[in-house]
């Protein structure tokens, strides 16, 4: 592997594990009938007031204590391109994000530690995950729902709708932006504007809500002949 390839697929890779968490954010949050009881409330556009944003989507995190599902996640940008794949989420703190095509990449998270293994480099990544939940997008899977209100600004454009978006309050977070959009209670497309001019859009499906997910999926330990990266 020639070190040109290596910087060409380094920023694709950030961009992966960024949107990976982030997908893991909504996995978490999603899947909750309660919130269509919001779609019914009025008829008009208005948007909910921060509060009553905060409280539904708190309450959608604090119903969902693991998920699975495949996704489609695409990146208009710099570092334009399409992947697929698989992800899991089990509270507190464990996820998991696959991509299978084009090219295959593994992110596995426990809570302190994430993992981003990529074979065609042949190179794993090992890393802290953040104690501070506006720095990362990782560390909304920690399990505490009254963190987010605390760390983002959440918004609900329109009441009548369960589409949300939640803006980070540290000034160094690594994205401007993401917006959730719900349909039956399941989560339908996240969409996250990075600092890089980047959009990125992850469609899910094959959705399976709160099942019972094997400890084992959310280790990792990096494969012989494999370069081991601290960082």
């Amino acid at each position: 592997m020639t070190v040109s390839k290596q910087e060409t697929m380094k920023p694709t890779t950030k961009q992966k594990i960024m949107s990976g968490a982030l997908a893991g954010v909504l996995m978490t949050s999603l899947g909750v009938a309660a919130p269509m009881v919001a779609m019914t409330q009025t008829a008009n556009a208005a948007p909910a007031d921060s509060l009553q944003a905060a409280k539904r989507l708190n309450r959608l995190l604090t119903n969902t204590k693991s998920m699975s599902a495949d996704f489609s996640q695409t990146t208009k940008g710099a570092n334009s391109g399409t992947f697929k794949g698989s992800m899991s989420v089990q509270r507190p703190n464990n996820f998991r994000w696959e991509t299978k095509s084009p090219s295959q990449q593994l992110i596995v998270a426990n809570g302190s530690t994430m993992w981003v293994y990529d074979k065609d480099l042949e190179q794993a990544t090992k890393q802290t995950v953040d104690s501070q939940v506006g720095n990362t997008p990782a560390l909304l899977l920690s399990g505490d729902p009254n963190k987010i209100a605390q760390n983002f600004k959440i918004t609900q454009p329109y009441a009548n709708k369960n589409y949300y978006v939640l803006y980070p309050k540290a000034s160094d977070a690594s994205f401007k932006n993401l917006s959730m959009s719900f349909s039956g209670g399941k989560p339908v497309m996240m969409v996250l504007n990075d600092n890089l001019g980047q959009t990125t859009s992850i469609k899910f499906s094959n959705i399976k809500l709160n099942p019972n997910l094997g400890n084992g999926q959310f280790k990792f330990t990096p494969p012989k002949g494999v370069d081991v990266i601290n960082q």
